[in-house]
């Protein structure tokens, strides 16, 4: 195996010096940080680690504990008891718990039990398959289940769903944070979207229910929100609050803090010009901490809870810098414990004073490693767009950037379409991977991105191929102008929605791009349409259905802004990444696009990953993902 990935790297070259340059294997050996929350004592983080196994093909896991306040880890046999179970009732005797249950019967075996070797599966509406698994009948519900002593008789834990078609965890991506007790523990609020078939793939209505234990009866607490309710979290005094869209079939709408106050539901981020990611209270119930994008990173904001009083709601940023903070953790004293990351270092812990307004990291995870690689550098450079906006565009540089010379450039186009482009980090679209192989990374914060205000981000919606092309070309020709930059070596690069972005470029460039990588991009707007399994994305996105001839908006989408009715001009090398089970954007996309390619004789490559979805998650197919990465720009550009 070791051979094998000396195979794979000999394309990629390494310093001499005593800080070498990222290679693929670094970034595949770096610890990955997972906080588990502070020790009920409060004198611990109890957090795991990660770490990429490459001839086991997984990621192995340990846990450790730090000091709050800093020091040596300490490795962890178990965990059990260490940290506060919130799924544990206040009174300590229940506990809650979810798995999946058999509802429907949608195979050919359950329809007919004679035939015991049929592989057919029957539906009657859309959610037939969803992200990366086909729906067979089971679904994810919530339990409850009653905790005693040893000698004590402890009865099962029972569906509070009762046999119901839907989920909570929701699919693909929900966990326990889908379900919380109430402050005493007689109720539980769970978030489930309670549509089926048809009407569950063209909806996002999620809807917080109330499950009374003494009663078993449930409630829906937001029936008359027709967006996205989720990450329900009660105050220190008792009050509901969660996050709320408004929008049915808006995925990316703004996201803002709701609290339901005797009996009043109260909007505190509703004047606030920005969208929330996580929430957190303050002990004393008093402010809401919470994450949000703005300005190409991810900052900690605060915002008062008034509760009736006339009291003015204010929302205050408390950090800035050039950095992300991408998670909360707990609170220890005056200070707040989240995770941080920069193009330069993956997630660690770190404790923020809000008081004294200053840093100290509590994890050191990947400090060694990070000892021996050279940084890159990331700017913030402002472009003038071709309507005459300010556009943040991140400019990543080589390590030992030297300005005499000339380097080749990758415009990176960033997916969602509707999501924030900042100092995250990536263990697959790496800016500081991609700038140690001598590439100046131009990563623009174009149209679609949030933390630059609400109708900045909401101007792609229904113009895919309009602003946003420009808002790219823009950064590139700008970026172009600099003596450094090697004007016959630009590729472009993306995944996702920047997949379709790198398809429709590849129309329009007129020559500016010398390669270019799509990754699961969107290439037939017409067939993702057809195939996609969260159909309100498309029609959201897309302005409707292909078949309305009515419709300005669709009809531009599946016309003007299709990357199929462009591939007349297509004359530049391109690679197709694809998973065999995305069926986010399915596999004919990346087919058509690889088949049209290569029946106009253009120079291009199909790298497939049957067993992976709309991302690449096995180690072992991240390494052959980074192989052929650098190996079709060292050919091609």
């Amino acid at each position: 195996m070791k051979k094998y990935i000396f195979l794979i790297f000999s394309v990629i070259s390494m310093s001499s010096n005593a800080q070498q340059n990222m290679t693929p294997e670094n970034l595949w050996q770096l610890g990955r940080v997972t906080p588990i929350g502070i020790s009920k004592d409060g004198k611990s983080l109890v957090y795991k680690v990660g770490t990429p196994n490459i001839q086991e093909n997984k990621i192995n896991s340990k846990y450790f504990s730090v000091p709050v306040g800093g020091g040596n880890a300490t490795l962890l046999d178990k965990i059990d008891g260490l940290v506060a179970d919130k799924n544990v009732s206040p009174n300590g005797k229940n506990i809650l718990s979810n798995q999946e249950v058999k509802v429907e019967k949608l195979l050919g075996s359950d329809l007919y039990p004679e035939l015991s070797k049929t592989t057919a599966q029957v539906y009657e509406g859309l959610d037939y398959r969803h992200w990366d698994t086909w729906n067979d009948g089971t679904h994810n519900h919530v339990f409850v289940g009653a905790i005693g002593s040893e000698t004590e008789k402890v009865l099962p834990p029972y569906d509070i769903m009762k046999n119901e078609p839907y989920d909570s965890p929701q699919k693909p991506f929900g966990g326990d944070e889908d379900y919380i007790w109430s402050p005493d523990g007689s109720k539980i609020i769970y978030v489930c979207k309670k549509k089926a078939g048809t009407a569950y793939a063209t909806s996002t209505n999620t809807d917080l229910y109330e499950y009374d234990l003494a009663t078993k009866t449930t409630k829906n607490l937001t029936e008359k929100n027709l967006g996205y309710d989720t990450h329900p979290i009660f105050s220190p005094q008792g009050d509901l609050s969660w996050l709320q869209m408004k929008r049915d079939g808006y995925e990316a709408d703004k996201n803002d803090i709701i609290v339901r106050h005797k009996g009043m539901d109260i909007n505190l981020t509703a004047g606030w010009d920005g969208t929330v990611d996580s929430f957190v209270w303050s002990k004393d119930g008093k402010k809401v901490y919470f994450i949000a994008p703005v300005g190409g990173t991810k900052q900690l904001f605060e915002v008062n809870f008034p509760g009736l009083t006339r009291i003015a709601v204010i929302v205050r940023q408390l950090t800035d810098g050039d950095f992300d903070v991408s998670g909360f953790v707990g609170f220890s004293g005056t200070s707040v414990l989240v995770t941080k990351t920069t193009h330069n270092m993956a997630a660690e812990v770190f404790s923020y004073d809000l008081k004294k307004k200053s840093w100290k990291q509590i994890t050191h995870v990947n400090d060694e490693a990070y000892s021996k690689l050279a940084k890159c550098t990331s700017e913030k450079r402002w472009v003038t767009t071709t309507d005459g906006k300010k556009m943040l565009v991140w400019v990543i540089l080589p390590p030992n950037f030297d300005k005499t010379k000339k380097y080749p450039t990758l415009l990176y186009c960033q997916g969602g379409p509707q999501s924030p482009l900042t100092q995250y980090y990536s263990f697959r679209w790496n800016f500081q991977l991609m700038a140690s192989q001598g590439y100046i990374v131009v990563a623009p914060n174009r149209r679609g991105m949030q933390g630059h205000g609400v109708k900045w981000n909401e101007q792609i919606s229904g113009d895919w191929g309009g602003q946003v092309m420009d808002d790219y070309l823009s950064a590139i020709d700008d970026i172009s102008k600099e003596s450094y930059v090697d004007k016959t070596r630009i590729g472009a690069v993306g995944a996702s929605y920047g997949g379709y972005s790198v398809f429709q470029l590849a129309g329009i460039h007129k020559n500016r791009f010398k390669t270019f990588i799509s990754h699961c991009g969107i290439f037939n707007t017409e067939s993702m349409y057809g195939t996609t399994e969260e159909v309100f994305f498309t029609n959201w996105d897309s302005g409707g259905a292909y078949w309305e001839k009515d419709n300005k908006t669709a009809q531009k989408t599946y016309n003007e802004f299709n990357p199929i009715k462009l591939v007349n001009n297509w004359n530049t090398p391109i690679m197709i990444i694809q998973g065999g089970k995305d069926y986010r954007v399915p596999i004919g996309q990346g087919q058509e696009a690889f088949q049209a390619a290569q029946l106009k004789g253009i120079k291009s490559k199909f790298l497939l990953f049957p067993d992976e979805n709309h991302w690449v998650l096995k180690p072992q197919n991240a390494l052959v993902w980074q192989g052929e990465f650098f190996k079709w720009l060292k050919e091609t550009l």
